[in-house]
């Protein structure tokens, strides 16, 4: 069967992270792409699950971020800024 070179772009830290970790287990980032590609079409789907953050997840990690922020001097909205921030944010 014909081999062919697919090309894909990636961080070059997430490439070397990838590459340390394909040889910790014993085998090329090539090999391990393979492998996935193989359970792909094996599977008819994707060997691992997408999901989304829910909206509460988001706006949890919103507010933690803007209390992080405000820990470490970061500036302090007045209330009509802040709600116009939220609303920047969910985009209504």
């Amino acid at each position: 069967m014909e081999s062919l070179t697919l090309n894909v772009r990636v961080n070059a830290n997430d490439k070397k992270q990838f590459e340390q970790f394909c040889s910790s287990v014993g085998m090329n980032a090539s090999t391990a792409v393979n492998m996935f590609i193989k359970a792909v079409l094996r599977e008819q789907r994707l060997p691992f699950e997408i999901s989304s953050k829910s909206f509460e997840d988001y706006a949890y990690f919103k507010i933690k971020e803007a209390e992080d922020n405000l820990k470490n001097g970061g500036k302090l909205y007045s209330e009509e800024e802040a709600y116009k921030r939220m609303d920047d944010i969910i985009g209504d």
